[in-house]
């Protein structure tokens, strides 16, 4: 069985290079569903890359006291990791909590903040008009201002545009879920940091004066 000193050692020091690993992917993931979203400010999706940033930062501290053996830096990144940990598994349950009609509210807030260029980026990128009109008359104030291809030829007088949450919808949930499966997966791994910190940090270096452990 792996418990002894230079066992533990190497494994929370292995471990700390997965979090980096692990801190990249998130960032990812979180960049992803933000710009596949597009006009939601997902608050959601901003605490995945927040927890990733904080992570790299973590790992870099458990990285130098797994190496040292500092009793101090251990135990601030032993507490830090497990609220980490915490916060990292409140937003990925959060983030495949979220059921269809919260997204389109979240999505609709988003939509009513950003500016007029956001939106015509939407409506030329996913062709569509509008956030959730089911027909939009050619006549009509947002038809003429609607950047989408559909609109630009219409067939008398209406845009043969779908409104943009029926083409966000998707999107929104393959982010939500993209995010939450992987944040829960990867706060487990945490978890692990914490316990096996705990177990390294009460082990006494065999090479080292006994009279140097704290």
């Amino acid at each position: 069985m792996c418990g002894g000193f230079t066992c533990s050692k190497n494994a929370l020091t292995a471990l700390n290079i997965l979090y980096i690993v692990v801190a990249f992917i998130l960032i990812g993931v979180a960049v992803y569903g933000r710009a596949s979203a597009l006009v939601t400010n997902l608050p959601i999706i901003g605490g995945i890359l927040a927890c990733g940033v904080i992570l790299i930062l973590i790992s870099i501290l458990g990285l130098i006291g797994a190496v040292k053996h500092h009793q101090v830096l251990l135990f601030f990144y032993m507490l830090i990791l497990f609220l980490l940990f915490l916060i990292q598994f409140s937003i990925a349950c959060a983030c495949l909590a979220v059921n269809t009609k919260q997204q389109e509210q979240l999505a609709e807030q988003g939509w009513t903040r950003v500016g007029h260029d956001l939106r015509d980026k939407v409506e030329e990128t996913f062709n569509c008009c509008g956030f959730n009109e089911t027909v939009i008359s050619f006549k009509s104030d947002q038809a003429i201002a609607c950047k989408a291809k559909c609109c630009l030829y219409p067939t008398e007088t209406d845009c043969e545009c779908p409104p943009c949450m029926q083409k966000l919808q998707s999107t929104i949930d393959y982010a939500f879920k993209l995010c939450g499966s992987i944040g829960l997966f990867f706060s487990f791994t945490e978890f692990v940091g914490v316990w096996l910190t705990v177990r390294y940090r009460n082990q006494k270096d065999p090479r080292a004066n006994p009279s140097a452990f704290l």
